[in-house]
């Protein structure tokens, strides 16, 4: 006796594909059409190796550990990148001037209706150019991404986003005191420090849980992901800006005021699209920030990943630059009305099964 189907059909049944199609077909038109765009403004596309030494160096990204067997038979671990970062840095390092990227990147443990092991980045990056310029980048890969689709508005779970209007820009300390009623930033020394309890006395003072083995890093996401995320980028684009240093990432401290940085995130229907940096060229600096993010690493999950000794030397010849990471399916998703990552992609995944 045959054993009923109760999974959903998979994704090449042809009546799944069917539906899925002018999805995919979206993609296609897309893609191009941001091909075609950066060609106009003299950028280089180039294509960085999936193989690095390292996947990256934050607390929270988690990769696919592999390994490389040499003729001897020894064996080196790599890992797949979670990003193309590294690789586009050490470009500009060699003199490439403007390069944008198309990469498949692989980030574990992360699985839903807008993540995929397995899922397309777009990069660029601008030498000797300012991080506002990636602002308007954004905005014209949004109208350009509408435009080629004929969508007059994103959608997504109900909410809605002008793709044509101009981004609203709104700092993170602003963000914090408009939606949580918090002054972050009296948490944030002008070294960039970080004041765990007085953030802790902020969250519980308006009514925010609070557990005793919180960070600061922590109580922070959480007012981001409870109280601001679910205001950005309805009716029009938000760009997120100025993050406080201990959140910077690879961004370098704003000139005005050194206890925020240079980076920026990209919203539109309360989904993020985009993370811009003006680029950290320090590589002391840069290898602190490392260091501190695999103590966490090794804190949290018990594992920690090498650093890339070759993209810190790089960073010692790199020129003044700024670069963006835009998660294209995602973008594709808000054009096209697709509610999952699935429906984008050409070959998904297959989720394991109980």
């Amino acid at each position: 006796m045959t054993k009923p189907r109760t999974q959903a059909s998979p994704w090449w049944t042809p009546e799944v594909h069917a539906d899925r199609r002018p999805f995919l077909l979206g993609r296609n038109a897309i893609q191009a059409a941001v091909r075609g765009h950066f060609a106009s403004l003299d950028f280089i596309e180039v294509d960085t190796a999936t193989l690095q030494i390292s996947p990256g160096n934050e607390a929270h990204l988690h990769a696919f550990a592999t390994q490389a067997i040499g003729h001897d038979g020894k064996a080196q671990p790599l890992y797949l990148h979670t990003s193309p970062e590294f690789a586009c840095k050490k470009l500009l390092a060699a003199g490439e001037p403007r390069i944008a990227c198309f990469a498949h990147v692989y980030r574990n443990r992360e699985r839903g209706p807008l993540h995929h092991p397995e899922f397309t980045m777009l990069e660029w990056y601008r030498a000797k150019e300012s991080y506002e310029q990636l602002m308007a980048d954004c905005a014209d890969l949004l109208a350009l991404a509408a435009s080629t689709t004929g969508t007059r508005q994103f959608a997504y779970r109900g909410g809605v986003c002008d793709p044509f209007a101009t981004p609203e820009r709104l700092s993170v300390a602003d963000a914090f005191q408009r939606y949580a009623g918090i002054d972050l930033l009296a948490s944030v020394s002008t070294g960039g420090e970080t004041d765990r309890n007085h953030l802790a006395d902020e969250l519980r003072r308006t009514g925010m849980r609070v557990a005793e083995d919180d960070t600061w890093a922590d109580l922070f996401s959480r007012v981001i992901v409870e109280k601001v995320e679910p205001h950005l980028g309805f009716d029009r684009p938000t760009l997120l800006d100025r993050y406080p240093v201990a959140e910077a990432a690879l961004a370098r401290p704003c000139p005005d005021d050194p206890r925020v940085a240079e980076r920026f995130e990209l919203y539109a229907c309360g989904v993020e699209l985009a993370n811009a940096f003006g680029e950290l060229t320090d590589a002391r600096e840069q290898r602190r920030r490392f260091e501190l993010e695999m103590l966490e690493k090794a804190r949290i999950y018990g594992e920690t990943y090498p650093l890339d000794e070759d993209f810190l030397e790089a960073l010692s010849i790199m020129p003044q630059a700024s670069g963006a990471a835009l998660g294209f399916d995602r973008l594709v998703m808000l054009a096209t009305g697709a509610q999952r990552i699935e429906q984008v992609l050409w070959a998904p995944v297959a989720e394991p099964q109980e």
